[in-house]
């Protein structure tokens, strides 16, 4: 009579003893310059699976997986696991814990050891992206990998709160900008939950949020991503100013500026806080018009 396989639910994740047990056993502290905060609690790490939504068919990429305690609850919800770690120490470390911990799961699982911002190839396909994100490349790290892995369908991305806002927000919100109308480019974007400190180790200053993710079409436009991202860093580096200002650079004057956006049906004496990603790309689609 065989025994019944645990489900995910009742699998042993890391908690905050085993954390700094095998943190000790490789010589590792948590640093602030890689923004590196272990998850201790193993309901954290449920709800962030759960959270995620993931076919059990699935391909995940697990940007920063540190000592393993969500590659567990990721290994154990999806297919194969994907993980991106930019710390040699921990990139080595990583197979051996997955293999104490899930002897099964073990040849599930692909470390890849690189900064996440310079990789553009991975070992498979990955249609997911789960991750706790470090606050200072959060941003770079998702729309980076949403450019060049176009098999990211959807995704779940804990991050520091008030980034998550940023990601989220829309149009006419005190905290929208460049997160979130580029993000908007590739997805919809949604706050899916927040996550206190003290499940952390070391315990951060302010709350997590977490982000999910749907890809979608980009707007129909003649103009390319990286032109229609040049209108939105010239909108939002001087986010005070009107559009016909703050686009003035980019156009090649005030006037110009004001020609592309009435073409584009935008009011020039707006700013870019109140228009949205689709918005943005008629601008850029009006001056390819105008100048071709």
């Amino acid at each position: 009579m065989t025994s019944p396989v645990p489900s995910p639910a009742t699998q042993p994740l890391l908690g905050a003893t085993e954390i700094r047990r095998l943190a000790e056993e490789i010589g590792v502290r948590p640093t602030k310059t890689l923004g590196q905060n272990f998850v201790i609690d193993g309901n954290t790490i449920r709800r962030i699976v759960a959270a995620a939504n993931l076919d059990p068919g699935e391909t995940v990429l697990e940007v920063g997986p540190g000592l393993g305690s969500l590659t567990l609850g990721l290994l154990d919800a999806a297919a194969r696991v994907v993980a991106v770690e930019i710390d040699p120490v921990l990139a080595a470390k990583l197979p051996s814990t997955v293999a104490a911990f899930r002897p099964a799961k073990a040849g599930n699982l692909d470390v890849v050891l690189s900064d996440a911002m310079r990789v553009t190839e991975l070992p498979a396909e990955p249609t997911a992206l789960v991750a706790n994100l470090p606050y200072n490349v959060a941003v770079p790290v998702v729309l980076h990998l949403l450019e060049h892995f176009p098999s990211l369908q959807h995704g779940l991305v804990m991050v520091q709160d008030e980034v998550a806002d940023r990601m989220v927000a829309g149009p006419g919100s005190k905290t929208y900008g460049v997160p979130s109308v580029k993000g908007a480019w590739y997805s919809q974007m949604r706050k899916a939950g927040v996550i206190g400190m003290n499940v952390f180790w070391p315990a951060p200053k302010i709350s997590s949020g977490l982000v999910a993710f749907t890809r979608h079409e980009p707007p129909v436009t003649r103009a390319s991503r990286v032109e229609v991202f040049a209108v939105i860093d010239a909108a939002f580096a001087q986010r005070r100013k009107t559009l016909r200002a703050a686009l003035a650079g980019w156009a090649g004057g005030a006037a110009e500026a004001e020609t592309y956006l009435r073409m584009a049906g935008v009011d020039p004496g707006a700013r870019g806080e109140v228009i949205d990603v689709a918005a943005y790309a008629r601008i850029a689609e009006a001056k390819l018009g105008f100048t071709a």
